[in-house]
């Protein structure tokens, strides 16, 4: 029931082209229910895990939903008179309509809060993979956690590979398995083996870049979604990734 009300209370008001739009909802006789609007091509990672799927999404489709739920994202978090956290951004919380836009779904975990103002503290949600190191000490979710996520969640589009990588021994985090190959040089070689290397490496080494930045251990490190969305863009230049560890806060390059 929390998590239902917390729904209703979060996504109400919400008005974005990569937010899905809650049309209403229901209680009755004991059973909940939300509505919202038909999306025709389900969740991203049915395209990304689903062997069954007969297509590939393409570069610029992963590009593109990236972008998508990093606005998505800004809106959520800078554009609206109160913050909303999501809590559990990833890619089975992405939906696609007809024209394979991405927009972030599930708000069930989400919180509310005014700018300026902090959540409390509460026990840890979200999804194991996804969740920033700091939430296991302080149990508060801010903006910097939700971007953690997304940076998890842009390697995991970009790879076509879960957060926790459960074919290695012992299991390996996917920020991990990244970060490693950006230290020996191979970062563009983690790019889904699907896409055939139909892509320009140079936009998947940045984007790739971006993943890891929002995905630092130290909050302090990570970009704000502004940031998050100038990067993308271009109109931000990349903080520089000392390829020699990841305990210090980046300077800009």
């Amino acid at each position: 029931m929390r998590e239902f009300v917390g729904e209703i209370a979060s996504n109400s008001q919400l008005r974005h082209r990569n937010v899905v739009q809650l049309l209403g909802y229901s209680r009755r006789k004991g059973e909940l229910l939300v509505v919202y609007e038909f999306m025709s091509n389900g969740s991203l990672d049915k395209f990304l895990y689903d062997t069954s799927k007969p297509t590939t999404l393409s570069w610029s489709q992963r590009r593109n939903i990236i972008r998508g739920v990093a606005s998505g994202l800004l809106y959520l978090h800078e554009e609206r008179e109160q913050i909303v956290v999501h809590r559990d951004i990833k890619a089975s919380n992405v939906l696609l309509d007809g024209e394979m836009t991405g927009k972030l779904g599930d708000f069930g975990l989400s919180r509310l809060y005014d700018h300026g103002g902090d959540l409390q503290n509460t026990h840890v949600v979200g999804t194991f993979g996804y969740i920033a190191p700091e939430l296991t000490k302080t149990g508060r979710p801010t903006t910097s956690t939700d971007v953690f996520a997304f940076g998890v969640f842009i390697l995991e589009v970009v790879c076509g590979r879960r957060p926790i990588l459960q074919q290695e021994s012992p299991d390996l985090h996917l920020v991990d398995w990244v970060w490693r190959s950006w230290r020996s040089g191979g970062i563009v070689e983690v790019a889904d083996a699907r896409l055939e290397g139909d892509y320009d490496p140079e936009e998947v080494k940045l984007i790739l870049k971006i993943g890891l930045v929002c995905s630092h251990p130290s909050p302090a490190a990570r970009p704000t979604t502004r940031q998050v969305m100038q990067l993308l863009d271009g109109d931000l230049s990349l903080p520089e990734i000392p390829k020699d560890g990841r305990g210090e806060e980046p300077k800009e390059s």
